[in-house]
């Protein structure tokens, strides 16, 4: 067997030095093959084209009007808008269309049936359209759907819905969906709504409008959480939240969500009422069965508050929260 020399295929860091050579010519040797790098680089009007092998069609065929990367991976039949902008190592499926001046920054994927609006931002490492954690998925079509003007922030990830679970995901707008947020199979989000970092939706949630989820907030699949509902961080939430509530440790009602009732342009006379309406169900100590509670509403009580529209929205939705299971109206719609 012959053996080779080192110095001809060791690389050359790994090289035993020659003691015979001076500090000059080390250097001199060290940059024998050495290319300048203004040689190694393209000219500065040269464009980079996707790579790919000879012969091979792009992956994308840019809109003139959409400012796609050339380091982009963007499936030709993707729908891309005039005015969208997809960076670096973004990919982007054939089923996928983007709105205009939606802005996809470096490094986001988006696959699956996915439909996103106009004016969308979304961060480094955002993945939607994935297929959903679901063992009962089957590989069917399914959806996901989103809305204008929300803004994803760095790994947030939304799954697509689920046969057996309507098959849709949908997400409104004006939402802030900040880092590491999850938003599960079969979800369904309105408008506005805020949720800090590590949100995490299982499957079938329904969320109402301006909902604010607080940093680490775990929501049990089937729950529904109200409109204007504020969730105190790293609690757990295991029944329907009814609107306009804020709700702590243990998934119980402290109060009601003033401050986001207020910021909403909400009344102070339909603000006092809320709170009325909430101290008789859940916070006086002396209170009565809830569902007695309720039945003293619907017979006139509380004539201060029969007429008010949004004490009203409160009992139609305790109502039909009594008519689900384990407290989660939606559980008693679930699927085999």
């Amino acid at each position: 067997m012959v053996q080779k020399n080192p110095s001809t295929w060791l690389p050359r860091f790994w090289r035993k030095p020659d003691p015979t050579l001076t500090l000059d010519d080390a250097n001199d040797d060290a940059n024998d093959d050495v290319t300048p790098l203004d040689d190694r680089l393209p000219p500065a009007s040269t464009t980079l084209a996707p790579l790919r092998a000879p012969g091979v069609a792009p992956l994308f065929e840019a809109n003139p009007s959409a400012n796609i990367h050339p380091l982009a991976c963007v499936d030709r039949s993707a729908q891309i808008a005039p005015g969208v902008e997809i960076g670096p190592f973004c990919v982007v499926g054939p089923h996928v269309k983007i709105g205009r001046g939606t802005r996809l920054m470096n490094n986001v994927t988006v696959i699956g049936h996915t439909a996103i609006g106009e004016d969308n931002l979304l961060f480094p490492n955002v993945v939607l359209g994935a297929q959903p954690q679901d063992k009962k998925f089957n590989g069917e079509v399914t959806r996901l759907e989103i809305g204008d003007n929300n803004h994803f922030r760095e790994a947030v990830t939304v799954h697509l819905g689920t046969g057996k679970g309507g098959g849709l995901t949908k997400i409104g707008s004006g939402n802030l969906l900040m880092v590491g947020t999850h938003i599960g199979h079969d979800v369904t989000m309105g408008n506005n709504c805020i949720f800090a970092n590590n949100v995490m939706l299982a499957g079938h949630v329904h969320v109402g409008n301006s909902v604010v989820l607080s940093g680490a907030v775990g929501i049990h699949h089937f729950v529904t959480i109200g409109d204007y509902a504020y969730a105190a961080g790293q609690i757990k939430v295991t029944h329907d939240v009814p609107p306009f509530v804020k709700v702590d440790t243990k998934d119980s009602i402290r109060a009601v969500n003033s401050v986001g009732l207020r910021r909403n342009g909400f009344s102070e006379n339909d603000i006092s009422a809320v709170e009325r309406a909430i101290w008789h169900l859940f916070l006086d100590r002396d209170r009565e069965p809830m569902n007695t509670t309720i039945r003293k509403f619907r017979a006139g009580a509380y004539p201060e508050l029969a007429d008010n529209l949004h004490v009203a929205r409160v009992l139609e939705f305790l109502e039909r929260r009594n008519l689900g299971r384990h407290g989660r109206y939606l559980e008693s719609l679930r699927a085999g």
